[in-house]
């Protein structure tokens, strides 16, 4: 199978590392890709979100699995070109893909489809804003309504703060702040059937202690020790089908990864957030465990042939990867700083590197070119072994004023598995 990755970051990464290792994968391209993949795959310079670019480059390159990363990509319509072209897509299209395109549009999904979510109202006026803060009161939750590349929610109990943010986006949806640990569960899905992945967590906040700002995420591990018995199941029965079911009466048919970002709060399951692509970076170490071939499973959602009996394999053990990002992230991100020790951090025992924001200078020197820079993933027996080689790994790299959160799957990797 000749298969193109479209994307430049640490998911496309993890993604094409896992479909490299697929022996049913021939041929593996990405676009643009980063210096990490650039070491498995052919790169190819062009924008991902251009659908007649994208579309010339996997016919030129007699492509039989597109496999669309970023969301951003996803709502230009390259999924759309592609199959008008006859070419079979991973990802959505975009009138599908709105699911994360547009909050209110999850809303009003998720209210046809009765799925459990947070009480919310949407907000275009500043009278609006005022009366929903007054509602809901605090922690206020803020979200932007159009793609904000996972940085475009606010939770705060600063009025000011929630109001500012409000002002500074054209539309937003205004909702209750919901309680309890944060689950993330990727559903792999054909338009018809849905199949789930392992469940993860990440963590939102720049800095320990899930303090500072929102980020698109500082880390993640996998499995979830504290999670309730039967938790996936009652997430496809009661949020994911009911999802897919109600965007096919629609005429919209999902195709692709739907992301549902969980909270188990104290009245029960309800959803935060879905997404239209894997998370980042939950999607490292859900690969990292995963045994079934990744390619094959991808290509029958494409090509809507999902098996829904189907239940991937799954390695034993843990995964627990951790954000290296650079000085200023995410307010301010610095670029350009020669980034050192990848050589040694890949042969720490069971981790590797995976590039997020990586780029070479003039003299092809690897320098920082995003905020969140590098994924460095440990796996082992358990989330504590996990844990320690992701900061083994963590301690060789050198980039001039990074940060990284220490506490990446600390409580949950305790005896008593408490959720982070």
């Amino acid at each position: 199978m000749r298969v193109l990755v479209l994307g430049s970051g640490g998911r496309e990464h993890a993604l094409a590392r896992a479909l490299h290792r697929d022996p049913a994968v021939s041929a593996l391209h990405c676009a643009p890709g980063n210096p990490g993949t650039a070491a498995i795959a052919d790169n190819h310079q062009l924008d991902p979100t251009d659908p007649v670019a994208v579309t010339e480059l996997a016919g030129r390159l007699s492509i039989e699995l597109v496999v669309v990363g970023p969301e951003v990509v996803l709502m230009a319509g390259v999924g759309d070109a592609l199959r008008a072209a006859g070419i079979p897509c991973f990802g959505p299209d975009r009138a599908a893909a709105r699911i994360e395109g547009s909050k209110a549009f999850a809303k009003e999904v998720m209210a046809a489809a009765g799925v459990p979510t947070a009480d919310a109202r949407v907000c275009e006026t500043t009278a609006q804003v005022e009366a929903a803060l007054d509602a809901f009161g605090p922690p206020y939750v803020v979200k932007d309504d159009g793609l904000a590349a996972g940085k475009g929610v606010v939770v705060t109990d600063d009025r000011a703060a929630a109001a500012a943010h409000a002002a500074s986006c054209d539309r937003v949806v205004v909702e209750e702040f919901l309680d309890g640990p944060e689950v993330s569960l990727f559903a792999l899905c054909d338009g018809v059937h849905a199949v789930p992945l392992l469940p993860a967590q990440d963590f939102k906040r720049a800095y320990n202690g899930n303090e500072g700002p929102n980020t698109g995420g500082m880390g993640a591990y996998t499995p979830l020790p504290w999670a309730p018995d039967g938790l996936v199941e009652e997430i496809m029965a009661t949020v994911v089908q009911p999802t897919v079911d109600e965007l096919r009466g629609r005429e919209t048919p999902y195709v692709g990864v739907l992301y549902a970002g969980l909270a188990l709060t104290s009245r029960g399951l309800r959803v935060i957030e879905f997404n239209a692509r894997f998370g980042d970076p939950e999607v490292q170490v859900v690969l990292d465990r995963l045994a079934t071939p990744l390619a094959t499973l991808l290509q029958a959602c494409a090509i809507g042939g999902l098996d829904p009996a189907l239940r991937p394999e799954w390695r034993p053990g843990a995964a627990v990867t951790v954000v290296v990002a650079a000085e200023g992230y995410p307010s301010a991100p610095v670029k350009g700083d020669e980034i050192t020790g990848l050589a040694e951090a890949n042969v720490v025992e069971g981790a590797y590197v995976l590039h997020a924001g990586t780029g070479r200078d003039a003299e092809g020197r690897l320098v920082a070119s995003g905020g969140r820079v590098l994924d460095v993933v440990g796996s082992g027996p358990d989330l504590a072994t996990a844990r320690a080689a992701a900061y083994d790994a963590v301690a060789e790299i050198s980039l001039r004023g990074s940060h990284h959160r220490t506490d990446i799957a600390l409580e949950a990797a305790e005896p008593a598995g408490r959720a982070g």
